[in-house]
């Protein structure tokens, strides 16, 4: 080594920031590879772009490529790139002065990020710095591509550093960790594999760890889409679901406005949350030219699109942004609206394709569209032409779109409708559907505690109402093709019918809201109904379950009874009424507590079987 040796301080602001690094950043310590490597890579990316526009490269037979050494005995790290490298001047530049402009301003920010033990490398220059979190002593030797003398920068990271010439290095860069005591496994092999794997898998260049290629995997989704087969993206896929099966769907795309984007994500076949295992995490990773930033990123897509696996890789993100940066960052949020409304167009895209396909996805992960309606109003739009129901008109196990739902309406119709139940089964054969039937109306069937939910929140699609049919203000007067108005020889006549309303008033008071005469009612006697517009059965019901959980006891509103008063039983419970009031009091009962049930409602299952049996005695004449 030449003995021409200066030694230099630390510009002031990289002394603090030093100190910053050093002693606030403990917590991602093995992040200090990764900004290596990164660097590494930088350095030959220019070096493939020197090579290709200048004639003559020193070094040229020296391929590119990055080579990690350890030695467990010595307890060092060497990193080796065969890049650009540097010069004397460069040396004394980048590794002993911040190049930001600002810089005082932006070491501040960096204290007050880090006091919140929040881990931000920085911008320019400081992922260099990071080595000092596990080194208590970095040697940089470098030697430029334009063949000038080799030179050797040293420091402890205490305040100062020194230069000096280093003759017969090869081009590219050098960089040699003495590790802190505490930092020894950074010489173990497997440590610095799993680093490398986690945030550095697809660096464009090899990186040899201990002479071996480790980073196999190839950054798929920068490639053009004709070059690429389905078993390299089944391959991927694998890769980075951590996945033994082939995708249900993928989406790969790349765009330049407003972002500069590439992404390849995709849609599992299984749904592990529906299968126990609890609330899956994110599965899409977060990339800046190949470099991960955030591994299963909770940021680039909506909660509700957790299911998704892949990887998104923006060039317009800082390399070195930090997590909590991520969440206010306004690039993030602009590349995360882009990204989800990408993939809710490529939904519908598959739905108008291959609708039984697009079913079976529905199946398995509609769930979490629906998670999205209901807490998502940004993407509401778009999801709503995506979520699929059964009804009336569709077939048995095949849901339909409210697009189709919309297309099918009759003349005067100008409101969806849609009603809760178990199964179709309870629905068809439940009160609530009869004029629909007779009415030639369709019917949305939601059989998913979720579901009233979900297009409660949605409120209208295609500009038309989405109404439950449990509603006590439903008015079907205007829609359907049938003349419905019964025969008033049919029904009790009108000063009965009131006599009877004003008695179950009072009868049930202490169970109902109201009585009222049924306008859609056509077979059978009675149903519920709620006054409130807003609570369907269904989630009154999902809300009393809630309520079970938390240990509280259920709340019950009261609701309004509609009766029939062509019903043959309603008639006959005027008569009754007249006869032996005591016991027509029972039969009220039950008839309001067999219109509970049909609305999937809880009743006293003590109190309804001892009043059947009061029934069944009276009707054997016991």
């Amino acid at each position: 080594m030449s003995s021409q040796t200066s030694t230099h301080e630390f510009q002031t602001e990289t002394k603090k920031l030093l100190d910053i690094v050093i002693h606030s950043l403990y917590t991602d310590r093995d992040i200090f590879v990764r900004e290596l490597i990164s660097n590494g890579s930088d350095a030959l990316e220019k070096m493939r772009h020197e090579s290709l526009t200048k004639e003559e490269v020193f070094d040229a037979h020296v391929p590119l490529e990055i080579t990690i050494d350890l030695d467990e005995k010595k307890h060092t790290m060497t990193i080796t790139d065969s890049g650009i490298g540097m010069s004397r001047a460069e040396l004394e530049i980048n590794l002993g002065t911040i190049a930001h402009s600002g810089s005082g301003n932006f070491v501040a920010e960096l204290a007050e990020a880090a006091q919140k033990d929040v881990s931000l490398i920085g911008q320019f220059g400081v992922g260099f710095y990071a080595a000092f979190m596990a080194a208590e002593k970095v040697t940089v030797q470098s030697r430029s591509w334009d063949g000038s003398e080799g030179n050797e920068w040293v420091s402890d990271g205490t305040g100062s550093f020194s230069i000096a010439e280093c003759p017969g290095l090869h081009r590219g860069t050098r960089i040699i960790l003495e590790l802190k005591e505490d930092a020894y496994e950074y010489a173990e092999k497997w440590k610095v594999e799993t680093i490398i794997k986690q945030y550095s898998a697809f660096v464009p260049f090899p990186i040899k760890l201990e002479g071996e290629v480790v980073n196999t995997v190839q950054a798929l989704w920068t490639r053009s889409k004709s070059e690429i087969t389905d078993e390299e993206y089944n391959d991927f896929y694998k890769f980075v679901g951590n996945a033994v099966d082939e995708p249900h769907f993928r989406l790969h795309f790349s765009a330049d406005a407003p972002l500069a984007i590439n992404a390849l994500l995709f849609v599992p076949k299984e749904n592990f949350e529906n299968m126990g295992f609890g609330r899956v995490d994110p599965g899409v990773n977060l990339y800046c030219q190949r470099i991960l930033i955030d591994q299963h990123s909770e940021n680039i897509l909506p909660e509700w699109l957790r299911f998704l696996k892949g990887v998104v890789d923006s060039e317009d993100l800082p390399l070195n942004i930090s997590r909590q940066a991520l969440q206010d960052n306004a690039l993030v949020l602009k590349l995360r609206k882009v990204i989800t409304k990408r993939f809710l167009k490529f939904l519908a895209e598959e739905a108008r394709k291959d609708e039984d396909n697009y079913l079976d996805f529905w199946n398995t992960f509609g769930i979490f569209l629906k998670e999205g309606v209901t807490s998502d109003f940004e993407f509401q739009k778009e999801l709503a032409a995506l979520v699929r129901f059964e009804s009336s008109r569709s077939e048995d196990g095949k849901p339909t779109s409210l697009t189709e739902y919309v297309e099918r309406m009759g003349e005067g119709q100008d409101t969806i409708y849609y009603i809760n139940g178990p199964n179709r089964a309870a629905i068809e054969s439940g009160p609530y559907v009869e004029m629909f039937n007779k009415k030639n109306i369709e019917i949305i069937y939601t059989m998913e505690p979720i579901d009233d939910f979900v297009l409660n929140h949605l409120g209208e699609f295609d500009g038309k109402k989405l109404v439950s049919a449990d509603r006590a203000d439903l008015d079907l007067s205007a829609a359907g093709s049938e003349e419905t108005k019964q025969d008033d020889e049919e029904k009790l006549d009108s000063e009965a019918g009131d006599e009877l309303v004003s008695w179950l008033k009072k009868t049930l008071e202490d169970k109902v809201a109201d009585v009222i005469e049924s306008k859609r009612l056509v077979d059978s006697p009675a149903m519920i109904v709620n006054p409130d517009g807003f609570m369907t059965s269904s989630m009154e019901r999902v809300m009393a379950a809630s309520r079970m959980e938390k240990g509280m006891v259920p709340e019950s509103s009261k609701k309004n009874l509609e009766i029939n008063l062509a019903s043959p039983l309603i008639k006959q419970l005027a008569g009754l009424v007249k006869s032996d009031e005591s016991f027509a009091a029972e039969v009220a009962a039950q008839i309001f507590d067999n219109a509970t049930i049909q609305a999937g409602l809880v009743v006293d299952p003590m109190a309804m079987v001892e009043r059947n049996y009061k029934i069944l005695q009276k009707a054997v004449g016991a």
